[in-house]
């Protein structure tokens, strides 16, 4: 179970949660700021209740900055430089907030605090003492804006960075978890590659002449087989490599529709020794086939766009699909799970639309990739012959 569905509360992102999160937990900073600042220096004048209620209201005042800081913190600095191993521009980004946040607080001792004060202690000297220590002792006013400003940072961005190290520790056991299932389900259905890449090649070999379309049947398949047994095995693969595999699919389909199928490919030539998760596209394009042309008597047609924009991979699948083709057909386990390998392998950087309309299925998705160091030049096919 994953942590936002077992501890909704603290790792949601529904807007529900996460705006009961932060009421629970500005709620208690208010309430521990106002009671600690009440009997700080309390010598017994004005009465008790009188002081609380005024410590609760500078409490709320002074919010405004810690609010400000913690913000910045949590939503601005800490993803866009921390996690992205910027630590320069981290410390000088936190030390601008830690001191505007120091320079609103100081800011809010001169003009609205005294005059709070004076509100609740009725007390116009007081105030009018407030407003000039607070303007001629600027740097004691910044000191205890400071110390305020570095203890709330400290505390919200210290839950920020916890609540996502346990989320990447649960997604990385996650995919340990789904390894091992997908392992163990490949060693279960797994025949010897020795013994099933002979055979193939035997039966190319007496296909080739008398049975061509046959002998191209074997030898599509064979590139398949040989892919998802021995490229399949690393956690990214060559993007060359992958689209090869789709298109050897396609091909293996077309051929069993007799050339009846109407097929665009457009796919990039040049990709930059860019990797991907093995076998994370077959199931959009199997699903096209599956659910959508094979259903179709009269002009069944697919088409897949793949384009790349530096690391950024752009994929749109299309095909065909008839009436009486259920539409829930398309939400079976194949989209199910790209969806979940999606949210596990590639967080945050990923999306994936789909839409299903009365005459046509559309697919979309953009995918942010890393380029895979490679000791040599990849080739561009597979053979067909085993040499064991």
């Amino acid at each position: 179970m994953q942590p936002t569905e077992q501890f909704p509360f603290i790792f949601s992102q529904e807007r529900k949660y996460r705006v009961r999160r932060h009421l629970a937990f500005w709620g208690f900073w208010w309430l521990f700021q106002g009671v600690l600042y009440s009997v700080i220096g309390y010598t017994g004048k004005p009465i008790y209740s009188v002081r609380l209620l005024d410590s609760f209201a500078e409490s709320a005042v002074y919010m405004i900055a810690h609010i400000a800081l913690s913000f910045a913190l949590m939503y601005f600095v800490i993803p866009r430089f921390l996690l992205k191993q910027k630590y320069w521009l981290t410390g000088m980004w936190v030390l601008i907030c830690f001191l505007g946040a120091a320079a609103i607080s100081t800011i809010l001792s001169a003009t609205i605090i005294p005059e709070i004060q004076q509100l609740i202690m009725k007390d116009d000297a007081f105030g009018q003492y407030l407003k000039k220590r607070a303007t001629f002792q600027v740097h004691l006013s910044l000191m205890a804006g400071l110390r305020g400003a570095i203890t709330i940072g400290g505390i919200a961005a210290s839950i920020k960075l916890m609540k996502l190290w346990y989320v990447k520790e649960q997604r990385n056991l996650q995919l340990q978890k789904e390894n091992a299932e997908a392992q163990l389900q490949l060693l279960k259905a797994q025949v010897h590659p020795h013994f099933l890449f002979n055979t193939l090649n035997n039966i190319y070999s007496h296909t080739q002449n008398t049975a061509p379309v046959a002998s191209q049947l074997v030898m599509g398949l064979s590139d398949m087989l040989r892919f998802m047994l021995y490229e399949c095995n690393h956690s990214q693969v060559p993007l060359s490599k992958e689209l090869k595999m789709i298109r050897d699919y396609i091909s293996l389909e077309q051929i069993r529709y007799d050339d009846h199928l109407d097929v665009h490919i457009d796919l990039p030539g040049n990709t930059d020794n860019l990797a991907i998760a093995p076998l994370l596209l077959l199931p959009l394009v199997e699903n096209c086939f599956k659910h959508g042309t094979s259903h179709m008597i009269e002009q069944p047609w697919l088409s897949l766009h793949v384009t790349l924009e530096k690391d950024r991979m752009n994929v749109k699948l299309m095909n065909g699909k008839t009436n009486e083709v259920i539409n829930n057909k398309y939400k079976g386990i194949g989209i199910v799970n790209v969806r979940k390998r999606l949210d596990l392998l590639y967080p945050g950087k990923h999306e994936l639309t789909i839409t299903d309309e009365e005459e046509v299925f559309i697919v979309n998705l953009w995918l942010q990739l890393e380029k895979l160091p490679l000791t040599k030049k990849e080739t561009g096919s597979f053979k067909l012959a085993y040499h064991g």
